[in-house]
């Protein structure tokens, strides 16, 4: 398997992202030789296709705010049903592909940390990219959820049947917290998540486990998807960063 020009991420803030140890990690216990890596800091999608442009050859990267939506214009990358929204890109060919992994990286930490979506009632604030794609993954997976107005609604999806007004929650999760280790409102749930996360952050961070989660997830999708099965495990990576 041969490897990619760069491979990085891209957004705005980014200094602190871990995704570009993660492609080292996980391209290197695949036997993929090291790409160069890049941290494309752009707050608009005009900005992160001049950056681009300058760079020949295929490219992997990680999106994270503000450049969820845009690239589904622009670049004709379509997310997720319901969803709307990319977090991961690839153009191999001059041509621009993507998916959102954020959902399947939230419920693969969660299973990390001992808590199955099927049978839960998950309690989330926000109605974003992020919120859209956790509410996909999480009542595909059996879960409920109780959604709370932060500063968007969540809209209506594939994730309908799943809502429950009120009452007991097993999990909680602040979707409109800041990036880069914002705070988090307190809800009233068992146990809260946080994932964003910061500088200094470590494994020990549900918002650190979840990054990870979903950058294996990118590589089963978009990346390598033939190599699936070849995959590193959550805890393996984990256990190296």
């Amino acid at each position: 398997m041969s490897s990619p020009a760069f491979w990085g991420i891209a957004g705005s803030p980014i200094s602190h992202s871990l995704t570009p140890r993660l492609f080292s990690i996980v391209g290197a216990y695949m036997g993929v030789e090291p790409s160069e890596q890049v941290f494309i800091e752009a707050t608009s999608i005009e900005e992160f296709e001049s950056r681009v442009s300058s760079l020949e050859g295929e490219l992997w990267l990680s999106c994270t705010a503000p450049l969820k939506h845009s690239p589904q214009e622009r670049l004709g990358v379509k997310g997720p049903e319901g969803v709307n929204a990319i977090n991961q890109l690839r153009r191999s060919g001059g041509k621009w592909l993507g998916t959102s992994t954020d959902g399947l990286g939230f419920v693969s930490a969660c299973r990390h940390i001992g808590i199955d979506p099927e049978g839960s009632v998950l309690r989330m604030r926000g109605g974003g990219s992020a919120a859209r794609s956790i509410a996909a993954a999480w009542s595909s997976q059996g879960g409920s959820i109780i959604p709370e107005v932060g500063r968007r609604e969540l809209i209506s999806g594939p994730w309908d049947g799943s809502i429950v007004i009120n009452g007991h929650s097993d999990l909680a999760v602040d979707l409109d917290a800041e990036p880069a280790g914002g705070g988090s409102i307190e809800m009233d749930s068992d146990k809260q998540v946080s994932i964003s996360y910061g500088g200094g952050a470590s494994t020990d961070d549900f918002a650190v486990v979840m990054v990870a989660a979903q950058h294996l997830e990118a590589w089963k999708l978009l990346f390598a998807p033939s190599r699936a099965e070849e995959m590193p495990s959550l805890s393996e990576v984990l256990s190296v960063i």
